[in-house]
């Protein structure tokens, strides 16, 4: 397995990906957007993981100079618990912390246990805290 950042190249198959990963996403949540917004800013924090030169998982973090965040973590389903998505992490990890980087948030819905247990195995520890959001408009091309 190998991981690396994102190429133009592996859009199309990062945007299948995500959308067999999260297929209950938000409309606002248009991969295709979000990869070239994230390809615009940070882009080596959008890291991706190859086996046999297909795209098998993601991990997309950002870093504001005061937190971490990390985004869009996906592991195929025929690639799961084969260390996929520790690996991404812990890569994810490492550039953040070059970065200065002190402490990494994430978020994940309440109801998905799976994902919940993953990152606590990985030392992330649930933090009571209230989530808020605002929608800012909607991008071009994408319903809310």
């Amino acid at each position: 397995m190998q991981i690396r950042p994102i190429r133009p190249s592996d859009e199309p198959a990062v945007a299948r990906l995500w959308r067999a990963v999260f297929p209950e996403a938000p409309a606002r949540n248009h991969p295709e957007t979000d990869i070239q917004r994230k390809l615009a800013l940070q882009s080596e924090l959008f890291l991706v993981a190859i086996v046999d030169r297909q795209v098998v998982g993601t991990a997309m973090g950002g870093y504001d100079g005061h937190r971490g965040w990390v985004y869009y973590v996906a592991v195929a389903r025929d690639h799961r618990r084969r260390g996929v998505g520790r690996a991404l992490m812990e890569d994810l990890e490492r550039r953040l912390a070059r970065l200065g980087c002190p402490k990494l948030n994430l978020q994940v819905r309440a109801s998905n246990h799976n994902a919940v247990g993953f990152y606590e195995n990985l030392g992330y520890r649930v933090e009571q805290r209230v989530s808020m959001a605002k929608l800012l408009g909607t991008p071009r091309g994408c319903p809310r």
